[in-house]
């Protein structure tokens, strides 16, 4: 109850970063040609994010970003939101869309903030799942993140366990996605029972940071209420800036829809 009630004040608030109020496609390119693209009407992935899983960002400058993964329970949420609104920063949170169906009130509270991606929407292997499989768990989690946060979902899609293949990189490209997976997992999900401790989480990440990285987290708990990764993020931002890396917002990396044809004839 707790929880709900901070993540429906940072609601209440409008607590929105300056920096993730960009517009949503202020920067980069279309799903390949021919594509059965069906990840909305809005901006599209660059061709630099197709065609492979995405561990580190197309920039050469000291840019890193920060990003989410939501599949448990809601614990942690509002802690991580909290930060992130103080410190005026973006992240990029990719909720599974059974998540978004269990907690729509911590789903709104991150789209109202920051970019959604699709996790899928049971968190299966997709090693094991056939193109139409795949297909189904990708669009039925894009519907429940619709649902719960009100907003459009990022084109980007994030594996389950990180486990890709080439041909499932093509099927979710297909789909009008990039596939944005990490330089480096905190680990911060093993929680202490892992062995992992909040200081050994973001030093994971401070080791991991360079141009492009991208630093992958989570939020939610096993049960035990415990989670590392929001105790560990000040310790990664303190890092990061201390060093001069900027974190950046993964909108930046999108293109207009309409790049693809620059003449606008239909």
């Amino acid at each position: 109850m707790r929880r709900r009630t901070a993540l429906a004040a940072l609601l209440a608030a409008g607590a929105v970063p300056a920096s993730a109020r960009l517009a949503y496609g202020a920067a980069a390119g279309p799903a390949r040609a021919g594509a059965d693209t069906d990840a909305g009407g809005g901006p599209r992935p660059p061709a630099s994010l197709l065609g492979e899983e995405i561990r580190r960002l197309p920039t050469s400058r000291r840019e890193v970003a920060l990003t989410f993964n939501a599949a448990w329970d809601e614990a942690g949420v509002a802690e991580v939101l909290e930060v992130l609104r103080r410190r005026g920063l973006p992240a990029t949170f990719f909720p599974t869309g059974a998540f978004a169906d269990a907690h729509p009130t911590a789903v709104r509270a991150m789209g109202a903030a920051h970019g959604l991606g699709n996790h899928s929407y049971s968190h299966p292997f997709f090693d094991d799942l056939d193109t139409q499989e795949r297909a189904e768990e990708v669009r039925r989690a894009d519907a429940a993140i619709r649902r719960a946060s009100g907003t459009e979902p990022l084109p980007f899609f994030r594996f389950p366990y990180s486990s890709t293949t080439e041909e499932s990189v093509a099927d979710v490209n297909d789909l009008g996605y990039a596939a944005i997976e990490f330089t480096a997992d905190t680990n911060g999900y093993l929680g202490p029972q892992g062995g992992m401790t909040a200081a050994a989480a973001a030093g994971r990440a401070i080791d991991a940071l360079g141009p492009g990285a991208i630093i992958q987290m989570h939020v939610g708990s096993n049960g035990d209420g415990v989670v590392l990764d929001a105790e560990a993020l000040p310790l990664v931002i303190d890092a990061a800036e201390e060093e001069g890396y900027r974190i950046v917002d993964l909108r930046e990396f999108l293109v207009p829809a309409r790049a693809a044809n620059p003449s606008g004839a239909a």
